[in-house]
């Protein structure tokens, strides 16, 4: 079993954080890997960092700004090995990541993904873990209900998993015509036809600095509309794609409300089955935008203290 494996960066103006990241890479306590950085026209000082860094398994590819997916996908096409691992160029791994996701491989050959726990950082303070539904304490298997699973966190975070080639011959590659949730929706068609193995102990952490922004954020949420009309097809006989898509659903109405999208809030509101809701998530989903937006100052405040309130749990 050859267990080498590419890690793919795309990066895009990511000076503050890009050393950080492939830092955590090249420390990894396994060596049989290579990392390719897709630099999708950088204007930022990220490739003169980059090129500070003597490691013979580093390997930068420039190309036209793209767009993440292609990105990525130019990556994979790129890769010499079965094995993929990616890496946002502001997130970063605990040195034991590949060994984890290499350990799920040899475990579970057949699953189509491989993916691990992972912590999530909002503004620099200290890191929260990921909380997922129905999984057990130290698990390390197959899910059985990959979408029963991610109704808090998702199971599969783009820097926490690994594929392998053969995946995406099966079930195609990342989105290209999508500007958001491209990530996401990759996922949920691998779950609906290959098995998923994850590891619970988190290896990963997830940058969330909504003042710098993933790609303009609030323009890049609205756009994650199109990802549910893509499995209306599936959802009527799929009940838990249906309820974490509502959940999905959801979470995008309240953003869309705030900012006073009101077309698409009713939209997603209309499209959702109030039943796969707790009563916190159908309160707010009918609360006015002004206790909203204080709700959220709320959240914000808290957040700065360490205390993670959310509607999830």
């Amino acid at each position: 079993m050859n267990t080498d494996v590419t890690v793919i960066i795309p990066l895009f103006n990511k000076e503050k954080h890009i050393l950080k990241t492939i830092t955590s890479v090249l420390n990894q306590s396994v060596t049989n890997f290579n990392v390719i950085i897709i630099n999708d026209g950088s204007t930022d000082q990220s490739l003169n960092l980059i090129n500070t860094i003597k490691d013979s398994r580093l390997q930068v590819v420039t190309i036209t700004n793209s767009g993440v997916s292609f990105a990525r996908n130019y990556g994979v096409k790129l890769a010499k090995t079965e094995l993929i691992a990616f890496l946002d160029a502001d997130d970063y791994w605990e040195t034991d990541h590949l060994k984890t996701l290499l350990l799920l491989y040899k475990t579970y050959p057949t699953a189509g993904l491989f993916a691990s726990g992972y912590f999530k950082q909002y503004f620099k303070r200290p890191r929260f873990k990921a909380t997922y539904n129905t999984v057990s304490e130290n698990y390390f298997g197959l899910i059985p209900d990959y979408f029963k699973a991610s109704v808090i966190d998702s199971i599969a975070w783009t820097s926490a998993v690994l594929l392998p080639k053969s995946t995406f011959k099966e079930v195609g590659y990342f989105n290209e015509t999508m500007r958001s949730g491209q990530d996401t929706e990759l996922w949920i068609r691998i779950a609906l036809h290959k098995p998923i193995a994850f590891s619970i102990k988190p290896t990963a952490t997830k940058v969330i600095n909504n003042t710098e922004n993933h790609l303009s954020y609030s323009n890049y949420r609205a756009n994650r509309i199109q990802l549910f009309d893509r499995f209306k097809a599936v959802e009527p006989n799929h009940q838990s794609l249906k309820t974490y898509l509502d959940l999905n659903r959801f979470s995008l109405a309240i953003d869309r409300k705030q900012k006073g999208d009101i077309i698409n809030y009713k939209r997603l509101k209309s499209n959702i089955n109030h039943k796969n809701l707790n009563t916190k998530q159908r309160i707010l989903l009918n609360t006015p935008i002004i206790i909203l937006k204080y709700l959220k100052k709320i959240q914000l405040f808290f957040l700065k203290k360490d205390i993670y309130l959310t509607p999830f749990k």
